[in-house]
């Protein structure tokens, strides 16, 4: 269950409540009762980073004739750009 913390509580001490973000929990913030925001730990973006992809495709085999055709393509004057 989220702790609940006042407005006027999370501007008293916004790194015990940070804190405990940090750990895990939720905290809700309450103005008059009523609920107007919950601090939740941070998520990453799905995915991987360009780097890790990189890293992952380089010990992988690579055609000769697909190279060639990449660059055949990407030599050619009338290549749509867009496609």
């Amino acid at each position: 269950m989220a702790r609940t913390i006042s407005v006027g509580e999370l501007r008293q001490n916004p790194t015990s409540a940070l804190d405990e973000v940090l750990g895990g929990a939720t905290v809700v913030v309450l103005r008059h009762n009523r609920a107007i925001a919950d601090l939740v730990p941070h998520l990453p973006p799905p995915g991987i980073g360009g780097t890790d992809l990189m890293a992952r495709l380089r010990p992988l085999p690579v055609d000769d004739a697909w190279l060639d055709d990449l660059a055949a393509a990407r030599a050619a004057d009338d290549r749509d750009l867009w496609a």
